[in-house]
């Protein structure tokens, strides 16, 4: 991967996306942690963590493809894996091991994951055969506790992708996909989900990946209008962010002060093209409000 420095800017409107990293085959899932900046490459297996230049210090491969990604407080990485619908549990040095099964619970391949403070997380899965030309299907989101058991705590979700926990672990937040919208429910002390409700509609718009700001807002991508979009709850969108010559897949705010918008770039979708040309990209550029919460 090629590294380059994010020159600084603090307008949103007017700034355009600095390209930091490139030959990636379908860059997703990316999270700051500690300092550095970290994405699944779906398409080639490996889930990469970059250093400030945006190269790549570590890599880590992943079977069935690396999709959602987080920490337990004792800091190992979880990582989902896609087409074996189970998440992994990485410890430096020390192999992958399975975290969790869900071959029983996702119909679909999984998908993205959120991990809350207290290290329990949250996974979603496609529910269909999006290649071989499928309807969408209404499938579930899957609780996983610490310990690795699995169960449903959502339905009836359309696609449920990029997902956020407010600081206050209070509240959960997932994009549906097939849904346009972006949906909220309350968290509650035992994991369980209820008083779901639309935290904005996205009006046609299919929201994959997603980060929260300090104000509440949501930074949703929106790969087939090629770009990323800030909404308010209630579905105001505060600011828009074009990319250019590629689809953002998923986005997370980062850097020393966490107002670099990382934005995770790829031509298509499709992983033999992708993988001919690995011209995926992490695209940044400095926003006023940075991420909320701590990395």
């Amino acid at each position: 991967m090629t590294g380059r420095n994010v020159t600084r800017d603090e307008s949103v409107r007017s700034a355009t996306p600095i390209t930091i990293a490139t030959g990636f085959a379908y860059p997703e899932s990316p999270r700051w942690h500690r300092g550095q900046l970290w994405l699944a490459d779906q398409h080639t297996g490996l889930v990469h963590a970059l250093g400030a230049d945006g190269t790549s210090v570590l890599n880590i491969a992943v079977p069935g493809g690396p999709s959602g990604m987080g920490w337990l407080p004792d800091g190992d990485l979880l990582v989902v894996s896609m087409n074996e619908r189970c998440v992994y549990r990485w410890r430096s040095e020390v192999r992958l091991a399975v975290h969790a099964e869900l071959g029983h619970l996702h119909l679909g391949q999984s998908n993205d994951m959120v991990v809350s403070h207290n290290g329990r997380a949250y996974v979603g899965n496609v529910g269909f055969d999006y290649f071989k030309g499928d309807l969408p299907q209404p499938t579930n989101l899957v609780a996983i506790e610490v310990g690795g058991a699995a169960r449903i705590v959502a339905d009836d979700l359309l696609c449920p992708n990029g997902m956020v926990i407010s600081p206050d672990g209070r509240t959960l937040i997932v994009a549906e996909t097939f849904g346009f919208r972006l949906t909220a429910f309350d968290i509650a002390p035992d994991g369980s989900l209820s008083n779901r409700r639309v935290f904005a509609d996205l009006a046609g718009r299919s929201p994959d990946g997603i980060c929260m700001d300090a104000e509440g807002c949501v930074w949703a991508a929106i790969a087939l209008d090629r770009c990323v979009i800030r909404v308010r709850e209630g579905g105001e969108i505060a600011d828009r962010v074009v990319t250019i010559g590629a689809n953002p897949y998923a986005c997370v705010l980062g850097g020393r002060d966490r107002r670099e918008l990382h934005i995770c770039c790829a031509p298509d979708h499709n992983s033999e093209l992708t993988t001919s040309l690995l011209a995926g990209r992490v695209d940044t550029l400095r926003v006023s409000v940075p991420g909320a919460g701590n990395p």
